[in-house]
């Protein structure tokens, strides 16, 4: 049998390795399958909230301009994934960091557009390229206050990335959020298609070598697809009404200032940021088994918010580093920067093309939730790995109880904070914020060995 593996362990633990085409092309595809849902997803839902969403009744304003921000959502995501890995001057990473559309933003980008209709937009879009310089000035402090960021912190971090993706990739193979509320959710029919994408995808990893084993979830989801397919669950009918070309327009939308848009948007990016120097950490822990630099940790954060400015200039939305892809690099063990480049490509030309983005469009969001679940669980995997570093004693484990039962029981009961101010609110139930602050200030603040330890 020919031997089909990628590379030597050292060579794939190299960014600046590159695998042979014809395995890093599906390589690069596959990362951007792991996350075309969630990039997409806040466009549809904040042009919902804006009443230009599907079977919206404003004509010329309805089904094109979701288009056109669901458009946006593919273009910037490539185009900020290429500032992080192949970077300019100190903006970047260069490291297999894929970008796309936060999830993190929708709570302040809803309450933009509520009633407004577009009209709302343009303060939106001001909100994100003003925050998103903000963001990009994050990159100069954050390498100097590493050192307030010790693996007991970011493994926290990316550990409460991955419980909040967990619900996430659930929701998805049980049917997603337009199902919700109804009987076909959590159906059967919906989660046939993805338990086929987990056993296959665990198959395929522990049974077969070489590059079969590193593209174990792309082949998951397109067994799902097929399956998906023959329960007649795919839909073909938008591919016909997408064009084959759609350039971007910059400030399609005007420009306003909105001081309270502003603000969200820069409270987002501190906690977009602490995200970002988890997904770093948990990228080069993961893939290169080795801690992140300082110079590695402010050139993605540079990105992040450059890219998030530059999206916004074109009616775009807030990007950041995807945390589903660390995953996916932790399970297939290919940490070339490159892979992830072609996904960028990819992703560009399905901004360009929307007929691209059409037919990728067609894989039903449960097959996708099958290969979600699989690779949120190695986001939490990567977390607990970075925590394996930590001495565990008795001041560790007091500072990790108390951030974690916090924020997390704030996740997971928001109500508990109804009586304090909406901002406030949203920045204390996301489960990072808070974990990070009091992980911080109490690594920061305790004492290296407590009185009895």
């Amino acid at each position: 049998m020919a031997d089909t593996s990628l590379g030597t362990p050292e060579q794939l633990r190299d960014p600046n390795y590159l695998p042979a085409l014809g395995s890093a092309v599906p390589l690069g595809i596959q990362h951007v399958l792991a996350m075309f849902v969630s990039n997409v997803t806040p466009a549809i839902i904040v042009c919902g909230a804006a009443g230009i969403g599907f079977g919206s009744d404003q004509g010329a304003l309805g089904f094109p301009d979701m288009n056109y921000m669901i458009q946006m959502s593919m273009l910037f995501a490539g185009i900020a994934t290429l500032f992080q890995t192949i970077g300019m001057g100190p903006v970047g990473a260069r490291l297999p960091i894929v970008q796309g559309t936060s999830f993190a933003f929708v709570p302040i980008m809803i309450p933009a557009v509520a009633g407004l209709g577009t009209a709302g937009l343009a303060g939106l879009m001001t909100g994100v390229v003003l925050g998103g310089m903000f963001h990009f000035c994050l990159g100069f402090v954050v390498g100097k206050i590493r050192y307030a960021l010790p693996p007991l912190v970011t493994g926290l971090i990316v550990l409460m990335i991955g419980l909040a993706l967990v619900k996430v990739g659930i929701q998805y193979a049980a049917g997603g959020v337009p199902l919700m509320g109804k009987p076909e959710f959590g159906s059967l029919a919906m989660w046939t298609p993805a338990i086929v994408v987990v056993l296959v995808t665990l198959a395929i990893k522990f049974f077969a070598r070489g590059f079969m084993a590193v593209a174990a979830v792309l082949i998951g989801i397109i067994a799902g697809y097929i399956v998906a397919y023959l329960m007649g669950q795919v839909n073909f009918s938008n591919i016909g009404r997408a064009s084959y070309f759609a350039a971007p327009i910059p400030f399609k939308w005007g420009f306003e200032f909105n001081a309270a848009i502003v603000i969200g948007m820069c409270f987002m990016a501190i906690v977009s940021a602490i995200e970002t120097v988890g997904d770093v950490s948990g990228i080069t822990k993961g893939g290169a088994g080795r801690e992140a630099t300082d110079k590695e940790i402010s050139g993605a954060t540079f990105a992040d918010g450059a890219g998030t400015a530059v999206a916004g200039v074109f009616g775009g939305l807030p990007n950041t580093s995807f945390s589903q892809n660390v995953g996916l690099i932790a399970m297939t063990g290919v940490m070339s920067r490159h892979v992830v480049t072609i996904g960028a490509i990819f992703l560009i030309l399905c901004g360009f093309i929307p007929k691209i983005g059409a037919i990728i469009n067609t894989v039903p969001i449960n097959v996708l939730g099958g290969g979600v679940i699989v690779m949120f669980g190695m986001v939490c995997a990567s977390g607990v790995n970075m925590l394996s570093d930590v001495t565990w004693n008795r001041r560790n484990m007091v500072i990790f109880a108390t951030a974690l039962s916090v924020s997390l029981g704030l996740q997971l009961e928001p109500t508990a904070l109804q009586h304090v101010g909406k901002t406030a609110q949203i920045l204390l139930t996301s489960g990072l914020l808070p974990a990070a602050l009091i992980a911080i200030v109490l690594n920061l603040v305790l004492p290296e060995q407590l009185a009895d330890d």
